[in-house]
C-alpha cells in the first residue's frame, strides 16, 4: 500500500479556517477510535483552555497530531506548529503559557519545530528544497539563538534531510585543465516527505521508460496512423511505442486526444485508461463521448482504489499495480509531487505512461512540477498538438489570455460578460448577484452548474459566506456545515480527491454524509477539517472540473489576491468555463499587466535532475 497526502496547511489564527491546497508534514500515525475521540478532544480542549488556545482549533489538533496529542504537546508545545494555521508567534506563546519560565528561544524543541515549520511553508508556495541559507537567515529573524544549531538538530531526526544538488556547468566547454574547477555540489534542505516522493517518481519514469516495449506492431501502429493529422499521429505513436511520453495542448484538445488513442488502442486489444483529476471530470467526459467507451475512464482517486480509514492509503502501488497497458492522464499538471509518485508506482513495468497538460499550465496546488520537471529532463518525447482556430468567444478570450494579452472578444451569445467592481465588498455583492440571478434567469444555467473562483483562499472565504447566506443559510451545526452546503474537498481524503465538490446531505456522530461525483460518502469528524465551503474556491482547487459556468472574482488591486494573478492562473480559470464566463473585475490594470507580464512564481524542485541520474 502506498501513503499519499494528508491535512494542509494556512497562515490563519488558530481556530480560522485554513488555507486550501497546500501540504504540511504527515500526521503522526494512528487514529483514535471513534469511541475515544471525544475523550482525545476533551484532553485537548482542558489544556488549550488552561493555555488561552481557542477550542475550535482541538479538532484540527487532533486529526494532525494523533492519540495523546494533548500528552504529546505538554511534552513539546512547539508540536502545535505541526497544526495547519499556527504560526511561530503563537506556539510561543502556547508554549510561554504551558511551561512558564523554562520556555526559552534556546530550547532545542523550540529549534527543530521551526525547522520543519520553515520547510513546510517553502513547501506551501510548491517548493521541495530550500538552500540551507534561507533556512538559518529565518531562523535568526525568528530569535533562535543558535540556528546552525538548530539545522543540525533536525536533521538528526527523520523529518529533514540534507540533499546534494550538483551544480550547473558546461561539461563540453572545460578543457582538461579545467575539470580540477568542477563545482562541489551544494547542499539543499528539504523535508523527507517530499525528498523520497521525488526520487521515488525519478526512479519510476526510469523503470517504465527503461521495461517498456511498443503495446502493438509497426503494421498496427501505421493503420491506425493512417488519415490522422500529423500531430495526433505523433501522439500516438508516442503513447503507444514509448513508456513515458507527454502531450501538451488546449484542454479540449487534450481530452479529445486521449479519448481517440485510447480508443485506437482499446479496439486493438490494449488494456487502456483516461484518467481525470476528479471523479466528476470523469463524469462529464463520459457524457462528452458518442458511445460507450471500450477503455476505462475514471478519476486518479479511484483508479488508486483509496482505503478506508482516517489516512489517505492507496490499495494500488508496487505490490498490487493497475492491471492496464495504458494510462492517459488528461491533466497532469495538477499533479504534485506526492501524488505523481504514487501514480508512477502504481504502473507496472511495461505500462506505458501518457501526461496530458495545457502549455504554460497553473503549477499544482502542492509542492513540486511534476510534468514540467519531466519535461525539462529531456528523457521522454514531447508532442505539442496543433490548436485548431478558437470555435467560441471563451476559446478566443482562453487563448489571447495564453499568449499574453487580455483581448475584447465579441460575445453576442453572453458568453462573455465583464462585470466592474470598485471595491473587495462591491465584487463579493456582484458575484452573488450573478450565481443567484442573472446566470439562472439570463442563460438557463442552475445554480448547481455555476462555480465561483479566486486567485487566494482569502477573497473565497467572503464569497462563501455570502453566498451561504443566500443560498442556503444555517449556523453551520455540524463542524461548521449545514445540510444542502456545497463543500469542496481542500485537502486529500479517502473518500475524495483534492478539487472534488460534493453537497452536504447530513450528519451524525459518524460524521457528514456528503454525495460527491463518485458517490456518497461519510466524512469523519476528524476529517471534517479537509472540507470547505464550495460554491467559491481558489483557481488552484477549482480547476478539478470545468463546469457550464464560472465567475471570476478578480479583487482589487494590492495584498494576497492580486499578487497570485499570473497569466497561468488567469488563462487556467477562464478555461473552466463551459459555456458562460463572468469576470468581476476589480483589479483594475493589475489584470493586464499579470496577463502580460507575469509567470507563475518559480520553484525549486529536484525531480528533473534526479530523472536522468
Amino acid at each position: 500500500m502506498t501513503d499519499s497526502h494528508s491535512d494542509s496547511p494556512s497562515g490563519a489564527a488558530p481556530g480560522a479556517p485554513a488555507a486550501s491546497g497546500a501540504p504540511v508534514a504527515p500526521a503522526v500515525p494512528g487514529t483514535p477510535p471513534v469511541s475515544d475521540e471525544r475523550a482525545e478532544r476533551a484532553a485537548l480542549a482542558e489544556l488549550f483552555a488552561a493555555t488561552g488556545v481557542p477550542e475550535s482549533l482541538a479538532g484540527r489538533a487532533l486529526a494532525r497530531l494523533g492519540p495523546g496529542a494533548a500528552g504529546r504537546l505538554r511534552e513539546d508545545p512547539w508540536g502545535l506548529l505541526r497544526v495547519p494555521g499556527v504560526a511561530p508567534a503563537q506556539a510561543d506563546h502556547f508554549a510561554r503559557r504551558a511551561l512558564g519560565d523554562q520556555a526559552r528561544p534556546d530550547d532545542p524543541r523550540r529549534g527543530r519545530a521551526l525547522v520543519v515549520h520553515l520547510l513546510t511553508e517553502a513547501a506551501r508556495h510548491g517548493h521541495t528544497i530550500t538552500p540551507p541559507a534561507d533556512v538559518v537567515a529565518a531562523l535568526e529573524r525568528l530569535n533562535v539563538p543558535d540556528p546552525q544549531g538548530a539545522v543540525d538538530a533536525a536533521l538528526a531526526g527523520a523529518e529533514v534531510m540534507a540533499l546534494a544538488e550538483e551544480a550547473e556547468f558546461d561539461e563540453a566547454a572545460l578543457d582538461a585543465e579545467e575539470m580540477d574547477e568542477i563545482p562541489e555540489p551544494e547542499e539543499v534542505l528539504g523535508l523527507a516527505r517530499w525528498a523520497m516522493a521525488e526520487e521515488a517518481a525519478g526512479e519510476g519514469f526510469q523503470r517504465l521508460t527503461a521495461t517498456a516495449a511498443p503495446l502493438l506492431d509497426d503494421a498496427a501502429i501505421k493503420t491506425l496512423r493512417s488519415g490522422l493529422a500529423e500531430d495526433r499521429s505523433l501522439a500516438l505513436t508516442a503513447a503507444l511505442r514509448t513508456g513515458v511520453s507527454v502531450l501538451r495542448g488546449t484542454a479540449g484538445d487534450l481530452a479529445r486526444a486521449a479519448a481517440g488513442i485510447a480508443a485506437a488502442a482499446a479496439g486493438q486489444g490494449v488494456r487502456a485508461a483516461v484518467v481525470t483529476p476528479t471523479a466528476r471530470a470523469a463524469a462529464d467526459l463520459l457524457a462528452d463521448l458518442d458511445a460507450e467507451p471500450a477503455f476505462l475512464v475514471t478519476g486518479l482517486h479511484p483508479l488508486l482504489e483509496p482505503q478506508e480509514g482516517l489516512e489517505v492509503v492507496f490499495a494500488r502501488g508496487e505490490q498490487r499495480p493497475l492491471d492496464l497497458d495504458l494510462v492517459i492522464l488528461t491533466d497532469a499538471a495538477q499533479l504534485d509531487v506526492e501524488l505523481c509518485a504514487v501514480l508512477v508506482e502504481a504502473c507496472a513495468d511495461g505500462t506505458h505512461l501518457v501526461l496530458c497538460g495545457e502549455p504554460g499550465a497553473l503549477p499544482p496546488a502542492g509542492p513540486g512540477r511534476a510534468l514540467d520537471d519531466l519535461e525539462a529532463s529531456e528523457t521522454v518525447p514531447v508532442v505539442e498538438l496543433e490548436p485548431g482556430p478558437p470555435g467560441d468567444p471563451l476559446a478566443a478570450l482562453t487563448a489571447a489570455v495564453r499568449g499574453g494579452e487580455l483581448a475584447a472578444v465579441e460575445a453576442p451569445g453572453k458568453e462573455v460578460v465583464i462585470v466592474p467592481a470598485a471595491a473587495a465588498e462591491e465584487a463579493v455583492h456582484r458575484a452573488v448577484q450573478l450565481v443567484t440571478d442573472s446566470i439562472p434567469r439570463a442563460l438557463g444555467i442552475p445554480v448547481e452548474d455555476v462555480q465561483v473562483l479566486a486567485p487566494a483562499a482569502a477573497a473565497t472565504a467572503a464569497l462563501n459566506t455570502a453566498l451561504k447566506a443566500r443560498l442556503n443559510p444555517g449556523p453551520g451545526k455540524y463542524a461548521g456545515f449545514d445540510p444542502g452546503d456545497r463543500v469542496l474537498v481542500a485537502a486529500p481524503l479517502p473518500q475524495a480527491a483534492v478539487g472534488e465538490t460534493g453537497t452536504v446531505t447530513g450528519a451524525g456522530a459518524e460524521g457528514l454524509h456528503v454525495e460527491f461525483a463518485g458517490g456518497a460518502a461519510v466524512v469523519p469528524p476528524a476529517l471534517a477539517s479537509r472540507l470547505r465551503h464550495g460554491w467559491a474556491a481558489t483557481v488552484a482547487l477549482g480547476r478539478g472540473a470545468r463546469r457550464p459556468a464560472v465567475v471570476a472574482v478578480l479583487p482589487p488591486d494590492g495584498g494576497d489576491d492580486t499578487a497570485a494573478l499570473s497569466r497561468p492562473l488567469v488563462a487556467t480559470a477562464f478555461g473552466l468555463a463551459r459555456r458562460h464566463l463572468s469576470v468581476v473585475q476589480a483589479a483594475g490594470p493589475a489584470l493586464a499587466q499579470a496577463v502580460r507580464e507575469r509567470q507563475a512564481p518559480p520553484r525549486r524542485t529536484r525531480l528533473a535532475r534526479l530523472v536522468v541520474l
